[in-house]
């Protein structure tokens, strides 16, 4: 296992991160699997887990924090808070209301008295910058938060928000956890370039690209994943979107290969080869998934392979753009672009 420094914090996190939003509901891993999982994270040298408390709706925390009892000091331990917890309309966003709520539901969800890095899930745009870092600041101050960091944010509200805290004395995001992969490539134009001039730690998500880069889905063979069950648009090969991933994926195992590696080891190989890029964050549901992505923890690309990828797909290149999760809202809602 490789290891990095999370931005400038002096933390020093393995370069392949376990994502737990699985456990639970939504990957169907009960608490054995789990456990499982985490043991062999750990004994491989993971030593950086992530969740969410929207997992679920919290289950995914429970789950982690019986697996990590007794070791909470092994491990830098991340959540994240926003999205919607129930139907209470205050029961999410990014205000100081509900910020300290949900921290305190983490914590005991977690078994733990603080998390290392606490993020923000997505940027909310009916809160200000200032209301939000002011209430991480103070979470921070009082030891329930080690460090704290942004998810998923458009680059210009990264931007936006480093200003606020310079200007408002305020902490800052340390972090900053995008959607990156092979075919999804927007980042490396826009947000990736903000976070290495801010010196910001990158934890990327969905490096396998939901599965279409397992090695599981190619040409002529049924697709099963546990995604495509949740989101049929997005595997369906009849769309000219999907047809494109699959023409790519075709490719881009040609190249894995040639250079005698699995699709996970060209995939996770190719996230982590970045500059930007801290660690990469996996998301096994089983032991068998975890072991198949610990193959990759060693991988280093040669140029010949990062050069044949860059022709498959292009830098900065989003095959399916309409997947985003960083989109401004008035590109979403055209009220919001219509002078009334």
């Amino acid at each position: 296992m490789q290891y990095r420094t999370l931005g400038r914090t002096g933390v020093q996190v393995s370069t392949l991160a376990l994502g737990a939003m699985n456990f639970g509901a939504i990957g169907r891993t009960g608490q054995d699997e789990a456990t499982a999982i985490v043991d062999a994270a750990l004994e491989a040298g993971i030593n950086f887990v992530d969740t969410a408390d929207m997992y679920g709706q919290g289950e995914s925390e429970e789950i982690l924090g019986r697996a990590i009892a007794g070791r909470r000091d092994d491990l830098v331990l991340a959540t994240k808070a926003h999205m919607p917890m129930g139907e209470e309309r205050n029961h999410r966003g990014s205000s100081r209301r509900w910020l300290v709520t949900a921290l305190e539901n983490s914590l005991r969800r977690l078994g733990v008295d603080h998390v290392d890095l606490y993020q923000i899930h997505r940027w909310d745009p009916a809160t200000s910058d200032e209301e939000t870092l002011s209430a991480l600041t103070g979470l921070r101050s009082a030891g329930k938060i080690r460090y704290f960091g942004s998810s998923t944010f458009p680059a210009y509200r990264i931007v936006q928000a480093q200003w606020t805290a310079r200007e408002r004395n305020l902490g800052r995001y340390v972090t900053e956890q995008p959607p990156y992969s092979i075919l999804q490539r927007g980042v490396e134009s826009h947000v990736l370039p903000v976070t290495e001039e801010y010196g910001m730690g990158v934890l990327v998500w969905s490096p396998l690209a939901s599965g279409w880069l397992s090695g599981a889905i190619r040409e002529g063979r049924e697709i099963t994943t546990n995604r495509s069950a949740v989101l049929p648009e997005r595997f369906d090969t009849e769309r000219p979107v999907n047809r494109a991933k699959l023409d790519a994926v075709e490719r881009l195992a040609k190249v894995a290969e040639q250079a005698d590696l699995t699709m996970i080891q060209l995939a996770l190989g190719f996230t982590t080869a970045h500059p930007a890029v801290t660690s990469a964050i996996i998301g096994p549901r089983t032991p068998a998934h975890l072991h198949s992505q610990l193959a990759a923890a060693d991988t280093v690309l040669s140029a010949d392979v990062l050069d044949a990828i860059d022709e498959i797909v292009a830098p900065g290149v989003d095959l399916a753009p309409e997947e985003k999760y960083d989109t401004p809202p008035a590109l979403l809602d055209p009220s919001l672009r219509r002078r009334r």
